[in-house]
């Protein structure tokens, strides 16, 4: 069944349709053979209401219009030029400022494709008129653009997270804890933080090495070509992003809002940066609004604003009613700044490519939930149980078994397709087991690696998806083979980070447990 899946989903087929049109063929034929009960089609009802109930997975479409509307605001253009005139005037400059543009874009928007694509479409051009290395050049934007994936708020964490939270707590019902403790989004958003900055600080430890080592690959801009950067350009174009991203992340780490929550905060937050960006000369509706924005967190995380209390302190009260003012402050700059969104024909195609992008995560999520339920009807969930426990070397066996079968399934399916059919097949298994330490198995160690495995693998030659992404938008003098050479010194990188979190699961366990406890 499996197999036939993976066979469809070459030819080109569509992936939910796939999923969920092998999982009726498989589960008839083995009602006809007798060896599957039909009884199990009557759970995909409740299976997709629980979906569509899963206050988890609303933050999935507010995340997306976060990304695609600071996509179309332009506002990775104006951090790429502004960051370049930065550093363009040291020596690997440019391809500094594409990693941590690429960091920044990670933690705004989240999205892959779109990231590599603008950043594609912006740096290549001028790195190569720069004289930088092809190879160097698309290696450093493929690499920066897959950050997306690892780097919080990520659309594959939001949903690694809602699926491990459901494998966890099968894995601890399987071995007798009836009280199972549980892992949220925002457990795995606080265990990616430090492995996300820590490959940032790799691949900008690279671009410095090679600059030291091989100058001609990454010259540095001719002062006389650059353009004086004045702090106010540095902080118009590096303040909002970073406020936004304070906002979300803050918001999520601090325990003030669920990712559900911070995933509302961010989508309003993108719309009033976009309403800003689109007319700088009259910023103050904006600004009320961002500082309403500020006000109603801290008030939040800091007072008792529950009004269906019977008494409400008189500090509490004034608390309410300052939330209540901030909130007309808010709404003030939101329809401002909605307006101007909605008269630069903005507005419309955020909402068509929010749609789209929304629809195939949950129309995928369905017939990954029909595949599921046929393959546990065949007995495929014992058989899976019993080949990662029967592999030699035991836990580490069957981690990498895993790791082995997601990073070559990435080569030809997105994560969505490997989490929502992979990871609730082998997650409940892996985590009855114990890490490498011997210590009991982390969810949140587990769902970092699998995270990390997945970017490296977009990465990888000669199917990553950053590639091709990269290549549609690559000027025709770029050869293929440049862009695939140029990324395996990050593909190297990447696999020492996985070794890293190997040896070292503080690197992701650390953070969630200092938060959280």
């Amino acid at each position: 069944m499996f197999v036939a899946a993976c066979v469809v989903l070459l030819s080109g087929f569509p992936v939910a349709f796939t999923l969920s049109g092998i999982a009726l063929i498989f589960g008839l034929i083995g009602m006809v053979f007798g060896v599957f009960d039909i009884a199990f089609f009557a759970a995909l009802p409740q299976r997709i209401f629980g979906t569509m109930t899963n206050e988890v997975l609303v933050a999935v479409p507010l995340f997306i219009f976060m990304g695609v509307m600071l996509e179309r605001s332009k506002v990775a253009e104006e951090l790429l030029d502004t960051m370049g005139k930065m550093f363009g005037t040291m020596r690997g400059g440019l391809g500094l400022s594409v990693a941590v543009v690429g960091a920044l874009l990670a933690a705004s928007t989240g999205i892959v494709g779109a990231t590599v694509v603008t950043m594609g479409l912006l740096s290549l051009p001028t790195m190569l008129k720069r004289g930088y290395s092809p190879r160097l050049a698309c290696g450093s934007i493929a690499a920066a653009g897959t950050l997306g994936q690892i780097i919080p708020p990520s659309i594959v964490l939001v949903v690694l997270g809602d699926q491990l939270m459901n494998a966890y707590q099968k894995a601890q019902l399987d071995m007798g804890i009836f009280s199972p403790e549980t892992v949220s989004v925002g457990d795995l958003f606080a265990g990616a933080l430090l492995p996300g900055l820590a490959l940032v600080g790799l691949y900008i430890a690279y671009q410095l090495l090679v600059a030291l080592i091989w100058p001609d690959s990454s010259p540095a801009m001719p002062p006389e070509e650059g353009e004086e950067v004045t702090l106010g350009k540095i902080l118009q174009a590096l303040a909002p992003p970073i406020v936004l991203i304070v906002s979300v992340l803050g918001s999520i780490l601090a325990g003030v809002a669920t990712p559900t929550e911070a995933a509302a905060v961010g989508a309003v937050g993108s719309l009033l940066l976009a309403g800003w960006r689109l007319d700088p000369t009259r910023p103050v509706p904006i600004y009320i609004a961002g500082l309403a924005v500020i006000g109603l967190l801290i008030l939040v995380g800091t007072m008792d604003m529950r009004v269906s209390r019977t008494e409400i302190p008189t500090g509490d009260m004034v608390a309410i009613i300052a939330a209540l003012f901030l909130c007309v402050l808010l709404a003030y700059g939101f329809v401002v700044a909605f307006l101007r969104v909605m008269r630069a024909g903005v507005m419309q195609p955020v909402l068509e490519g929010t749609t789209q992008i929304t629809c195939m995560v949950f129309v995928i999520l369905i017939g990954a939930a029909l595949f599921s339920l046929v393959f546990r009807g065949l007995g495929g969930e014992e058989m899976v149980e019993e080949f990662l426990a029967g592999l030699p070397g035991g836990t580490i066996g069957a981690i990498v078994a895993v790791m082995l079968l997601m990073f070559f399934l990435g080569f030809f399916l997105d994560f969505l397709e490997i989490v929502f059919v992979v990871v609730p097949l082998v997650a409940p298994v892996l985590l009855q087991m114990e890490m490498p330490n011997g210590e009991p198995m982390n969810p949140v160690w587990l769902g970092v690696m699998m995270a990390v495995n997945l970017q490296t693998s977009f990465l990888t030659p000669p199917f990553g998806f950053a590639l091709f992404y990269l290549r549609g938008v690559a000027p025709p003098e770029v050869k293929t083979m440049s862009i695939y050479i140029g990324v395996i010194p990050f593909v190297l990188i990447q696999i020492f980070a996985l070794l890293m979190l190997w040896y070292l699961p503080q690197i992701a366990t650390w953070l969630p447990t200092a938060i959280y406890g």
